[in-house]
């Protein structure tokens, strides 16, 4: 009986990562060929229907992620001392897709990579080193994935768009929860304010 969780928690992660391995092998075209369904492989033929469509890219997407996490977080709530595996999983499935972006230069795998990636970081680095890191640290992680989009927007020539935006927002919001977490109760509403005060002050020049 001793040997039961630790079997499960190997089989869940080889399935999950099974699971990925062949959505990103069907990404790349090494995978399963047409007309054979395969969630990567709906994913790469969906891209030439973006951004109108952009449905198809993205179903096959949070199905890949609510099968491979859900099951993780089973696995997580049967077996409490599994803690911190499923935080692992998403962050391989992050960097994976970060691997594709590189090889494809896919926007949809782009978000995919930075966003998972920003979600697992904090809490495997936790599982990890056993260490807490407090409040704070995952709304910085997703700021600096806005960030990274922004410079790859920019480094394309378009702009910094509104990820930048977003993003310093999201690293200002996280690291004063970081910093002083006495005081970011109050920098929420003053942010407000201030975005309020620039969309007002921009629709005053809009010219009537």
């Amino acid at each position: 009986m001793n040997a039961a969780p630790p079997i499960i928690v190997r089989a869940t992660i080889g399935m999950g990562f099974t699971i990925l391995s062949a959505a990103v092998l069907g990404f790349l075209g090494m995978g399963a060929t047409p007309p054979d369904p395969e969630w990567g492989l709906a994913i790469s033929e969906s891209r030439q229907y973006l951004p109108e469509a952009w449905w198809f890219a993205t179903f096959p997407g949070i199905a890949i992620f609510l099968v491979v996490f859900g099951g993780l977080l089973l696995v997580e709530q049967a077996l409490p001392e599994s803690r911190g595996v499923p935080n692992l999983v998403v962050l391989a499935a992050g960097i994976a897709s970060l691997i594709v972006w590189a090889l494809r230069r896919s926007t949809v795998a782009l978000y995919a990579g930075v966003f998972l990636t920003a979600l697992a970081l904090p809490g495997a680095y936790e599982g990890v080193t056993g260490t807490d890191l407090g409040p704070g640290w995952g709304t910085v992680a997703f700021g600096l994935a806005f960030l990274f989009v922004a410079l790859i927007r920019f480094t394309r020539g378009g702009g910094w768009g509104w990820q930048a935006f977003w993003g310093g927002i999201l690293v200002l919001v996280g690291g004063s929860q970081v910093a002083k977490p006495e005081v970011a109760n109050l920098v929420w509403p003053v942010l407000v304010v201030v975005v309020g005060l620039v969309v007002l002050a921009g629709g005053l020049r809009r010219p009537t």
